[in-house]
């Protein structure tokens, strides 16, 4: 078993999409949107297969997004070796995004970051599992 995709709703999808687009090599799928219902969604499909479906509807709610709640808490991208997330970090804090925690070698031996996306989104950019800096 495999999971397909993961699935998130989001203020602004275009700018989600860009940001994914732009920093994490997706491609994207035709926007889809159901007149009747106002949803519209695009799926974000990552190099080896995994998909990110970000959505919108006009009936949303977006409570403030607390650092430890239930639910899901990030989305972590492997871009390759520690030079990568180093890279990827800079180009993104550059850019204006909130770098959460920098470069590190975590307690399980992964070397990761943690940013924001526009809308406050944790994504953690991780080296490949076991690879040097």
């Amino acid at each position: 078993m495999r999971i397909e995709h993961v699935a998130m709703y989001v203020n602004d999808m275009e700018a989600a999409k860009d940001f994914f687009v732009k920093y994490f090599n997706a491609k994207t799928s035709e926007k889809y949107h159901n007149f009747r219902s106002g949803f519209s969604s695009y799926f974000l499909t990552f190099d080896g297969g995994s998909r990110l479906e970000i959505m919108q509807r006009p009936t949303m709610s977006d409570p403030p997004k607390g650092t430890y709640r239930t639910g899901f808490h990030h989305i972590a991208i492997c871009v390759g070796g520690g030079s990568s997330v180093d890279a990827m970090v800079k180009r993104i804090q550059e850019d204006g995004y909130k770098v959460v925690s920098g470069a590190r070698w975590t307690g399980d031996n992964l070397y990761e970051a943690v940013v924001n996306d526009h809308e406050g989104n944790e994504i953690e950019i991780i080296a490949e599992p076991g690879g040097k800096k």
